[in-house]
């Protein structure tokens, strides 16, 4: 049996994260991906036996990778504003940096295509991040509310400042980076 040629799969993958771009995540078919990956349909099967677990495989990849990146230099030890800039900055930089990444990943949490295997190492990935927030709870330095609704917000306004950056094709400077640190800080402090 031929091994699997991992040139192949970064393009697989590649080609998915144009598409889904583009088409979004229903839209595409393994012949779409085949395609724009200069590749037989044939062979896209010899790497995944169906579009739900090229989708799966690629997020634990997405996941994985901006995990390591959401918590460069972050140490728990830190006060917690500090913590939470640098996390809340890895963010920001990833999510422009790695755009259809993030396109993908955002749209796989709202599909049926992602299983509960990928969502339990998904969540044990984040803990660090969930156990911030509690720690910022706890020393009533943000809102008293539930963990869920402050990631949202925090998710949210990160998600647009990446959209708005591409698709307005803005030069993020320190100063606008700070500037909206300071709303989302405004926005969950106590």
């Amino acid at each position: 049996m031929k091994p699997r040629d991992e040139n192949k799969i970064n393009e697989i993958y590649k080609a998915t994260l144009n598409l889904v771009k583009v088409t979004g995540l229903a839209g595409i078919t393994m012949q779409m991906v085949a395609k724009e990956a200069g590749l037989a349909t044939g062979t896209l099967y010899i790497y995944f036996k169906n579009k739900e677990a090229l989708i799966n495989a690629l997020f634990d990849v997405c996941i994985h990778s901006s995990a390591s990146t959401f918590f460069h230099n972050y140490d728990p030890e830190q006060p917690f504003k500090i913590g939470f800039h640098t996390i809340w900055l890895n963010i920001v930089q990833r999510r422009v940096n790695h755009f259809n990444e993030s396109i993908f990943i955002e749209q796989c949490f709202h599909s049926p295509y992602i299983d509960e295997e990928s969502k339990a190492r998904l969540r044990k990935m984040f803990e660090p991040m969930l156990q911030l927030i509690e720690r910022g709870k706890t020393e009533h330095l943000i809102k008293n509310m539930d963990t869920v609704w402050l990631l949202a917000f925090m998710v949210g306004s990160i998600n647009e400042i990446a959209k708005r950056t591409i698709y307005y094709n803005i030069k993020l400077t320190d100063e606008i980076l700070e500037a909206n640190f300071q709303l989302c800080w405004d926005g969950i402090k106590s």
